[in-house]
């Protein structure tokens, strides 16, 4: 449009500028002018300038805006092309990422799930070896109280026959009696007896 613009104005221009000579001339000036000046060429400056004029605009009408156009409609289908890429690469972005996320917490549900099933055979574990140590040492405990009560049986049996001896030869050796072996043991006995009465009490 501006160039059409400025192809009108050209006439108004050369006519403007012709004026001030054209009017001396026509006043009976001597001094010869410049040609295209001339009223009496203005005809065919005026001719030519059209055809220039109309040759200048079918080149700029078939051949130079068409161009202008095909260009303009190349750039614009290769920009929406690219913007229809960066959506659908922006929707197939997002859609990854929703999988993700998905597929992150699931993860996350299933650890959380083998570890409170871990934690839970663990326990189990735990307890049950627990349980069998507890047992084996009750078994300890047992067997080592029974050999503490056999042992301790096997003492008092002994002491009984120590101090039962040891009671016969105080006898005979203080009062000059004679006490048999069975007597100096219940008298053992007995005193064993009211021993253990006081430990228990």
């Amino acid at each position: 449009m501006r160039q059409r613009k400025s192809y009108r104005l050209v006439p108004l221009a050369i006519a403007a500028m012709a004026m001030p000579h054209a009017t001396a001339l026509a006043a009976g000036a001597s001094e010869p002018g410049l040609p295209q000046l001339d009223i009496a060429t203005w005809p065919s400056q005026l001719f030519w300038l059209v055809v220039l004029f109309a040759a200048g605009y079918v080149v700029m009408a078939k051949i130079v805006t068409p161009r202008i156009g095909t260009v303009l409609e190349e750039r614009r289908q290769t920009v929406e092309g690219d913007l229809d890429k960066a959506r659908h690469a922006s929707a197939e972005a997002a859609t990854i990422r929703e999988k993700y996320e998905a597929d992150l917490n699931k993860a996350r549900g299933e650890a959380a799930d083998v570890a409170r099933e871990a934690a839970a055979e663990a326990s189990k574990n735990a307890e049950a070896a627990e349980a069998k140590t507890a047992k084996k040492l009750a078994e300890k405990v047992a067997k080592a109280e029974a050999k503490l009560a056999e042992a301790k049986n096997s003492a008092l049996a002994n002491l009984n026959e120590v101090a039962a001896a040891a009671a016969i030869e105080a006898v005979s050796q203080v009062a000059g009696l004679t006490a048999t072996a069975a007597q100096a043991g219940k008298t053992a006995d007995k005193i064993a007896a009211g021993m253990a009465k006081q430990e228990a009490n």
